[in-house]
């Protein structure tokens, strides 16, 4: 069975019809859909930190849950979307990605200082990876459809899905490395410090220009697309 026949198939659906050709409703049901898990993931973080003492981890597990909640408002708020409260979604996202950034930076320290990284078993290793680069090639798919939408809501559930992919590259390099890593500690440690510094730059930058984006210039290119 070819590509399109297996399109015009789910198109034979009411919701497999509105998914295929409506974006807007197909990234905020992936969100919806990503909601569930990332709780039970960041719970888990926190569970790992609690009974192994590693701060690091229930910090990461607190940033998923800020991460998991900030994306289902943003979704509950796509229901009733309008301009006014597109932007207010928008600009509070932006204020609360500044301050996970914040957090972000807290990790590097706390890596900086204590260098600790949980090792996994090999089976658990190549299942969190291939969850990690599931998010990360979501993220960036959803990136590429939603680059032109100009929907502040839309674009917010992007950034979240971003933010939420730097933090799990930063969490699988750190296991990789204790886990199958043959390099010295010295290039261990930079390593993970400059992924944490790209990650902390990469979400404040976002939230950054969330919050201060003007409402104008904004719709303006949304008009000038049609």
């Amino acid at each position: 069975m070819d590509k399109k026949r297996i399109i015009k198939k789910i198109e034979s659906t009411k919701f497999g019809n509105r998914y295929v050709n409506d974006p807007r409703y197909r990234t905020t049901f992936s969100a919806t859909f990503s909601f569930a898990f990332n709780i039970f993931f960041s719970l888990y973080n926190v569970l790992l930190g609690h009974f192994s003492n590693t701060n690091w981890y229930i910090i990461l597990g607190i940033y998923y849950f800020v991460l998991s909640v900030m994306r289902l408002s943003a979704v509950l708020h796509e229901k009733k979307a309008n301009q006014k409260r597109e932007f207010f979604v928008m600009r509070f996202s932006g204020a609360l990605l500044i301050e996970l950034s914040t957090i972000l930076g807290a990790m590097v320290l706390i890596d900086a200082k204590k260098n600790m990284a949980t090792k996994y078993h090999e089976i658990v290793m190549i299942t969190i990876a291939l969850y990690t680069f599931t998010k990360l090639t979501l993220a960036i798919i959803n990136a590429v459809k939603v680059r032109k939408t100009y929907s502040p809501v839309l674009i917010t559930i992007r950034n979240i899905s971003c933010a939420d992919a730097a933090a799990s590259i930063l969490a699988l390099q750190r296991s990789m490395f204790a886990s199958f890593g043959d390099s010295s500690a010295k290039d261990v440690y930079i390593m993970n410090i400059c992924t944490g510094v790209a990650a902390f730059l990469f979400v404040l930058v976002m939230g950054i220009y969330m919050l201060t984006v003007k409402k104008e210039k904004f719709y303006k290119k949304k008009e000038a697309q049609r």
